[in-house]
């Protein structure tokens, strides 16, 4: 594919993680990239979705600590949200990230277009601005422009009253009470932080209970969670239709039931953003808008790629940068590599966080296979004890043959952060005996982990 007389000219069309990974990577490795972009440097998903929702969560977090301060023995006046001042902090995060992204691009020598990017030809695509087309020739290409919520035919977003996640966070009051159409990660995520608002909440869970594809055992202790702190649970409530009410919003139920809040919020998955980009035209397949690629993230036009949100295979910003920086090394002929999914490392920022890694417990079960499972709860751990966060605990996953760590899942205070040590240990193919000899700092929450290899 290279070209004796020039350097390879790789075309990045959507600057998220996956293209922005891709761009610094193949530039680096010599080849002249111009990566289109029409919104944000970073990704639409990745600034207006990820990142702020965590920052909110982070101030659920703060506000669930200032609630139980009493019980460490601090005495003071309460706390209240000022969503203004927390949606100016967001922005702030956001447009940091964004303009460090630039820099670093600019800085490799990256030419960032601003437009809509399109294909034309096999080897032509334009960027659209303004009315203004720019063509641009290319050797390689990538499609990296991520996903936009999901919404039914059967609801109408109108910004106010029936929200997707991209207008939480520029509310100008906390809602009075919010029905979250939505029980997998992203619906889980907002009842915590609307609850942390003060909002009365109610969660429509459409199946038998909340996180439907992980672990049953995770999925009851955040019931628990979401009973003690108020929120209103709806099993079996697979929503059908939203209509504006006077003062509010009424959701309809399949099963006849109706649900009345002041505004309902839609967490029922993303949509890749597809459309406009000329792939019928040069014969790039989809499946249900998504990009069909292979190991390497070729798509069915070989020297076209495909990587993040669109191809469906994991939407996390993590997968997306590493997909990029593999496809990069490929595009420029490089050795090829491929992701294990199957020992991706996953969080959902909830209060406690749930985190897991590689086999669960759950998923051995329904394949029959048979596994050793070692449990500590975080009541036997000092440092949860001292913070007063003790509810959750450290389930390892091992080989009972090899003693080989498979996996594991946390649910706990700063899970996202402890299931580091268990994805080491499940990409390292350690055994349970060197988690459990590995000394650990005391009093951490971390010992819980080691003695969960016991």
């Amino acid at each position: 594919m290279n070209r004796e007389d020039a350097s390879l000219r790789f075309l990045i069309i959507g600057a998220g993680p996956a293209g922005t990974a891709a761009a610094t990577t193949s530039s680096a490795l010599g080849a002249d990239v111009v990566l289109v972009e029409d919104s944000v440097v970073g990704g639409a998903a990745h600034l207006r979705d990820c990142i702020p929702s965590k920052a909110m969560a982070a101030q659920s977090i703060r506000m669930k600590a200032i609630h139980n301060a009493a019980d460490l023995g601090i005495v003071g006046p309460g706390a209240g949200v000022d969503l203004g001042r927390l949606a100016d902090r967001i922005q702030a995060i956001t447009r940091t990230i964004s303009d460090r992204s630039v820099e670093l691009l600019e800085s490799q020598g990256i030419e960032i277009v601003h437009g809509r990017g399109r294909f034309t030809g096999p080897n032509l695509a334009v960027a659209t601005a303004d009315e203004i087309e720019r063509v641009i020739p290319f050797d390689a290409a990538l499609v990296s422009t991520g996903s936009r919520p999901r919404v039914p035919d059967w609801a109408t977003v109108d910004g106010e009253r029936i929200l997707t996640t991209r207008h939480v966070y520029d509310l100008p009051a906390p809602p009075e009470h919010v029905v979250v159409i939505g029980s997998g990660v992203t619906g889980v995520e907002m009842v915590h932080i609307f609850e942390s608002l003060g909002s009365e909440v109610s969660l429509l869970v459409s199946r038998h209970h909340v996180l439907p594809h992980r672990d049953a055992e995770v999925a009851a202790a955040l019931e628990a969670d979401f009973l003690e702190r108020g929120v209103s649970l709806l099993k079996g409530a697979r929503a059908v239709g939203i209509d504006r009410t006077a003062d509010g919003v009424t959701v309809h139920v399949e099963d006849g039931r109706r649900v009345d809040g002041s505004h309902a919020l839609l967490a029922v998955g993303a949509m890749p953003m597809t459309e406009g980009l000329g792939l019928e035209e040069v014969g790039v397949k989809t499946d249900q808008g998504y990009i069909v690629v292979d190991e390497y993230q070729r798509t069915s036009v070989p020297h076209i790629y495909a990587a993040g949100d669109v191809t469906g295979q994991m939407l996390l910003s993590s997968v997306a940068n590493q997909q990029g920086r593999n496809l990069a090394r490929h595009v420029v002929g490089h050795p090829g590599q491929s992701i294990d999914y199957a020992n991706v490392a996953q969080a959902i920022f909830t209060e406690p966080e749930i985190a897991s890694v590689g086999l669960e417990e759950a998923d051995a079960a329904a394949e029959g296979r048979k596994v050793r499972i070692t449990k500590v709860p975080f009541t036997a751990n000092p440092r949860s004890l001292i913070h007063g966060s003790t509810g959750g605990f450290a389930k390892v996953v091992s080989d009972p043959a090899t003693r080989v760590v498979l996996g594991g899942t946390i649910v706990g205070h700063r899970a996202s952060e402890l299931i580091g040590i268990l994805a080491l240990a499940t990409r390292g193919r350690i055994k349970v005996q060197t988690l459990r000899e590995t000394l650990m700092v005391h009093p951490t929450l971390s010992e819980s982990i080691s003695d969960a290899g016991d």
